[in-house]
């Protein structure tokens, strides 16, 4: 595999890993346009144009753009986060022109009025098929109150409010301000040629307005809190915790992804064998979040009502005898072998290397390759994790809980 990079006239970044030893390419815009970067009154935006993407432009309409994803066999979508909202699709490579037009084109849509009133009420009906799922419930809660004051408490969705009132010359004036050259990455990762992917980006892209936005960058200073919010027609009842973890450019980043693993993965962690495996909840996880300017251990609770408290107890005493003590150095390993065979299960397909790929050039202007990558896992000692626990040690600061439990 080979890396390129280079930056056209007007701002935008493109990066490319060419491997000729496989049969599809994947190719996606990553624009730094999230929730974060929106002001309270038009949240929901950034998620509400990603949808309006895919409505047409001047050259293709709705249908065209379906008919010939579709007519090509390819696998295309987009995402909104915090951070980011990203357009990708993976074809087979001799089809990759067609799809590039496509997509390429679909970042700067016709925005018609008729199309966002329609789709305004698409995301109305998601806002409020996200509001009778505990769990997105509790997330969207959890990061208002763990970030409160911090651009990373606003919702992805936005409210039923901020969307309702949102005006399309609001969405308009967004776009124009926050989809500019200089703050897309465009990633390819597979089966072509670097003079391909250059002669397609000066073909499609060199017309896009030059420029681009800074982000607000600030520390969080998240204070404990702890509420539930009733719901009594829940079985269940479903917690999420937050605490400071490290931000997405400390190099302690690696050892919390580890940490992560050894304490809260979905098998064979120590919350799995304290809680999941004695039948005690229905899930219980641990995972790590990096961000631009800050990090977060989540923590996932999924069980009986009237387990809650002593399962939360059960966590408690699991996160402060691994703050004391640390961990051991076979479940060091254990970890490292996990992630070091994900990575490379992960990197065998275009797909599963995009995101590493465009996501780490958007946020840190950083490649690695998957060599690299295992590297520095097999590279995390404990001395990294007693590092790491000294200075972000796991913890419940922030907790929602949604379900039949009033306190």
């Amino acid at each position: 595999m080979t890396f390129h990079h280079t930056t056209l006239d007007n701002g935008l970044e493109v990066v490319a890993e060419i491997n000729p030893d496989v049969h599809s390419v994947a190719f996606g815009f990553y624009v730094k346009a999230g929730s974060r970067d929106e002001t309270p009154e038009l949240a929901g935006v950034s998620h509400f144009l990603e949808h309006m993407a895919f409505k047409g432009t001047e050259r293709f309409s709705g249908e065209d753009v379906n008919r010939i994803f579709d007519e090509l066999g390819a696998d295309n979508n987009a995402a909104t986060g915090e951070e980011s909202t990203v357009y990708y699709a993976a074809t087979l490579s001799e089809y990759l022109p067609q799809a590039f037009e496509i997509q390429s084109s679909i970042l700067y849509p016709t925005l018609r009025q008729d199309d966002f009133d329609m789709e305004k009420k698409v995301i109305l009906e998601e806002i409020g098929m996200y509001a009778d799922q505990p769990s997105s419930v509790a997330y969207d809660n959890v990061m208002q109150t763990h970030f409160a004051g911090h651009p990373l408490s606003h919702s992805v969705l936005g409210t039923t409010q901020t969307v309702g009132a949102l005006t399309s010359d609001q969405m308009r004036k967004y776009h124009r301000d926050n989809y500019l050259a200089g703050n897309i990455v465009l990633a390819v990762t597979g089966q072509t040629e670097w003079d391909t992917v250059l002669e397609l980006a000066h073909r499609h892209c060199d017309a896009w307005p030059k420029g681009k936005t800074d982000r607000k960058v600030m520390p969080a200073h998240p204070k404990p809190s702890v509420r539930y919010i009733h719901k009594d027609q829940c079985q269940q009842e479903q917690i999420i915790q937050l605490a400071p973890a490290p931000a997405g450019n400390d190099s302690l980043r690696f050892a919390a992804e580890l940490l992560s693993v050894i304490v809260g993965d979905d098998c064979n962690s120590r919350l799995y064998w304290e809680l999941l495996d004695p039948g005690l909840v229905e899930s219980a996880e641990m995972v790590y979040y990096d961000y631009e300017d800050t990090g977060a251990y989540l923590t996932f609770l999924n069980g009986p009502p009237d387990e809650t408290h002593a399962n939360l107890a059960r966590i408690t005493k699991i996160y402060e005898q691994v703050n004391a003590r640390g961990v051991t150095a076979d479940e060091l390993v254990q970890a490292q072998n996990k992630v070091c065979s994900r990575i490379v299960l992960r990197g065998e397909r275009p797909m599963g290397r995009l995101n590493g790929l465009g996501g780490n050039w958007l946020l840190r202007r950083e490649y690695r390759t998957i060599a690299d990558e295992v590297s520095i896992v097999r590279g995390i000692t404990l001395a990294d994790i007693r590092k790491l626990l000294d200075q972000f040690p796991l913890g419940q600061m922030t907790t929602v809980g949604v379900g039949p439990l009033l306190n």
